[in-house]
């Protein structure tokens, strides 16, 4: 299996492949995530990341927290809650410095104190009976507060593992509702790697060999995209009026060099896919 990052800010007028890694197929996905995050973190400065459900989980958290990299989940792993009624992620929770949620307030905008249960195995939040009471949702049946026998206050608890899928879960909304998804790109971007393979199969087993072509086929990746962007670049200059002919000229040249330094590139990664599948064949 082979994992893939890429950019994705929106200001960025180029867009590059920032790292490869290869796996066995048994490799959980947060496991990729959390053995390459702080190498990525350490060489782009990254501060928020897109994934798929697959890369969120509570084993990448402290890795994310680490490393001070946002995470933005396209999707949440398990069972989707219920739509008919709440969930501590409609919930606003505010911690503390040290993480220990201490307010939280409902979707109603009731906000009441946070404390932990006896065991302190779990958090408990008793919120006002008389504003419940009215509150057209506890009507509804969708907030999960309710009284108990010999105690008037609606309690709702939850465990401390429920937080961060919570937290996930309000980043998801947040994303949804600005319509855009940056990580649909690397979709793309799978498809250009494994493009230049005949059936998009590689000639090759083994890792040594998978990592060998899928690293180089990403940096030929980079420098298509490098290349077309100075293209685009160029034909801006040419298109500008009163721009110094002598500018178009250095820029023409420029471009031109770069070019055969991508016929050089090209070639030599056709030889190596060859090499290889020769080498597989023999």
């Amino acid at each position: 299996m082979v994992n893939l990052s890429e950019t994705c800010d929106p200001e960025n007028e180029l867009q590059l492949i920032t790292q490869v890694q290869v796996a066995p197929n048994n490799v959980d996905d947060t496991q990729l995530l959390s053995e390459g995050l702080p190498n990525l973190k350490e060489r782009t400065g990254v501060e928020v990341l897109y994934t798929d459900g697959g890369y969120a989980g509570p084993t990448v958290d402290p890795v994310l927290e680490q490393c001070q990299v946002e995470q933005i989940p396209t999707g949440i792993r398990g069972r989707e809650p219920n739509p008919d009624s709440f969930n501590l992620a409609d919930f606003k929770l505010e911690s503390s410095e040290d993480g220990h949620p201490e307010k939280i307030t409902c979707p109603q905008g009731q906000t009441v104190a946070v404390l932990a249960s006896e065991r302190q195995k779990s958090f408990q939040a008793d919120f006002d009976p008389q504003i419940c009471q009215t509150c057209p949702f506890q009507h509804e049946g969708r907030c999960p507060a309710h009284p108990g026998k010999k105690r008037a206050a609606f309690r709702l608890t939850f465990r401390p593992s429920q937080i961060p899928v919570a937290q996930r879960r309000q980043k998801m909304r947040y994303r949804e509702g600005g319509g855009k998804n940056p990580r649909a790109a690397i979709e793309g971007t799978i498809r250009e790697v494994k493009h230049p393979f005949h059936g998009s199969k590689l000639p090759v087993r083994g890792l040594f060999g998978v990592t060998t072509l899928m690293v180089s086929s990403a940096a030929m990746t980079n420098v298509r995209r490098i290349h077309h962007y100075l293209e685009r670049k160029r034909r801006t200059v040419e298109q500008m009026e009163g721009q110094n002919q002598k500018e178009n000229a250095e820029s023409v040249q420029s471009s031109s060099s770069f070019w055969l330094f991508v016929n050089w590139l090209q070639e030599w990664f056709s030889s190596l896919v060859m090499f290889r599948k020769l080498c597989f064949d023999c």
